[in-house]
């Protein structure tokens, strides 16, 4: 059932929904290979992500990789306070914002123009400018307060709900970082402007932007001559 909620974001963005290709996971590093090489990098460049590879790194993030998962709820690869799912990925793109929509597989627009400057602390300089994707992880909590998964007392109380979407948002943030290891690709995660994006993506209060992640290729050094 289409929400309300889904009916309304980006429908003033003039932009479209961007339907993503069908995960493809052959190839790449293997999961050993992938922890030798996980690192922070900082330097990208502005080379894009190819579709498949976008299509890929978001359901690697928070995919659904199982249509039935704990307390009959589809499954995500990243797990989540009692399969709640309330981290939700924006993806910070130069022609606009969406939502990733795991259900769908696809990006859903939120608003059109270039945020991804907004997916930086202001303490953090131009670091990853050049970068063509940003990931931001909001928390929602109305989906631990009305989890479709297992109901304790925790998911009410606003300390814990903190320390679960801290740590929901890390996983998610981990399997970024070992998909971008596995790619060759570059990967950040990091402070974000938080009161500016709840302004910018229409959050409301009760969801929360938490962190951001950097992705894309690495700055190629230059030879000195």
């Amino acid at each position: 059932m289409t929400t309300t909620r889904e009916r309304g974001v980006g429908a003033q963005s003039g932009l479209k929904p961007i339907k993503l290709a069908k995960p493809a996971l052959e190839g790449g590093d293997s999961l050993a290979a992938a922890f030798r090489l996980r690192r922070t990098e900082r330097e990208f460049s502005d080379k894009p992500l190819p579709p498949q590879v976008l299509s890929d790194l978001l359901w690697a993030a928070c995919g659904i990789n199982r249509k039935r998962g704990p307390f009959g709820v589809s499954g995500r690869t990243a797990a989540s306070a009692s399969n709640s799912q309330e981290v939700e990925v924006y993806a910070v793109l130069r022609e606009g914002t969406y939502l990733y929509d795991p259900r769908r597989h696809q990006l859903t627009p939120v608003v059109a123009g270039d945020l991804r400057r907004l997916a930086l602390g202001a303490r953090q300089g131009d670091a990853g400018a050049d970068a063509p994707l940003r990931l931001v992880f909001v928390a929602d909590v109305d989906k631990l307060e009305h989890t479709s998964g297992f109901e304790e007392p925790g998911l009410h109380d606003p300390d814990v709900q903190r320390s679960y979407y801290y740590v929901d948002t890390g996983l998610n943030a981990g399997n970024v970082y070992l998909f971008a290891a596995s790619r060759g690709l570059a990967a950040w995660f990091h402070n974000c402007d938080r009161a500016a994006l709840s302004a910018k993506l229409n959050l409301g209060d009760r969801r929360r932007p938490l962190f951001a992640q950097t992705v894309g290729y690495r700055q190629r050094k230059r030879k000195r001559l």
